[in-house]
């Protein structure tokens, strides 16, 4: 697929270990220059060293060689995306269970997964767990996938009047997950069937929950600041904002930006091309809480966050 006029992509990865001893997010993307067509695959495990790392390699690796098998033909790909990206996805959640049943000692091992897929203008995704896919456009911050934590569910119950904000905050299930890949059923998966229509000026972070240390306005406010930087820059900036945190706890952090430029200010950078207007809500500032234990769930470990990486550039 050529790239289409006037659009070119630029896209940058990274990974950092933030305060964690192990390192257990796990991303690979693959943006070729001028091909009109690009995908980032990252993973946040949760098992503990040796299991929550292993799970989103596992999981990352499955999900990247299908996708980086059908970008060949990306017309045919865009055609059939939904059905691709779900089979692609019980795949590595099938993947994880086989590896479970032949090391008992990872049971309990899962990731939560968030895939965009760029052909043309049009960003499709699929994502499962609380990972975030933001879009940045006209100086407002979105979230485009859903939330898979208790999160949403318990800011609802704010909403409602059932609960104040004071306790919602203090919640101790506030971030346990409500669906994730563990090689068992996925109770939910983001994956709409409708793209996306992306325009010059637009930036694409897709990241673990380790970048949500910061508030979402601190986000905002960096991409904003950002907007005439490259995609590397922006990365740096980003895990710059971070480091000055200073934050005891900081988790585990892996991101992969995506800048749209106009062509002509894009040089020798990737491409893209069209197809639906964007409806969705700003973010909301979010708060950090405590991740909870809950045995043979989809939570947190407490206290600790679990998660592993990889990194792979094409």
């Amino acid at each position: 697929m050529a790239a289409p006029d006037g659009i070119r992509l630029d896209a940058a990865s990274a990974l950092h270990q933030g305060r964690r001893e192990h390192q257990e997010d796990a991303i690979v993307a693959d943006f070729p220059v001028g091909a009109g067509f690009g995908f980032a695959v990252l993973a946040d495990g949760m098992g503990g060293h040796a299991a929550g790392d292993v799970a989103s390699k596992i999981a990352a690796t499955e999900m990247f060689s299908e996708l980086k098998m059908r970008s060949g033909d990306t017309e045919a790909l865009e055609g059939n995306i939904a059905s691709i990206l779900y089979d692609a996805i019980h795949n590595a959640n099938d993947c994880l269970r086989l590896y479970a049943d032949d090391n008992p000692d990872t049971e309990g091992m899962g990731t939560t997964l968030v895939a965009p897929v760029l052909v043309g203008a049009n960003l499709y995704w699929i994502s499962v767990g609380d990972s975030p896919l933001y879009l940045m456009r006209d100086a407002e911050l979105l979230r485009l996938n859903q939330d898979h934590s208790m999160g949403p569910q318990i800011e609802y119950l704010v909403n409602s009047g059932a609960m104040t904000w004071e306790a919602a905050m203090n919640h101790p299930d506030r971030n346990s997950l409500t669906s994730v890949l563990i090689g068992d059923v996925i109770p939910q998966i983001d994956c709409p069937s409708i793209p996306v229509r992306l325009k010059a000026g637009d930036i694409i972070v897709a990241a673990s929950d380790g970048l949500q240390f910061l508030a979402d306005e601190e986000i905002a406010e960096t991409l904003q600041a950002a907007i005439d930087k490259s995609s590397t820059e922006i990365v740096e900036d980003l895990l710059r904002c971070l480091s000055d945190l200073d934050d005891p706890d900081q988790d585990n952090i892996s991101l992969c930006v995506i800048k749209v430029e106009p062509e002509r200010r894009a040089a020798q950078r990737p491409a893209l091309a069209p197809v639906h207007e964007l409806v969705t809500a700003p973010v909301r500032k979010r708060q950090k809480t405590t991740f909870v234990a809950t045995a043979n769930t989809a939570a947190r470990g407490g206290g600790i966050t679990y998660r592993v990486s990889m990194e792979q550039s094409a």
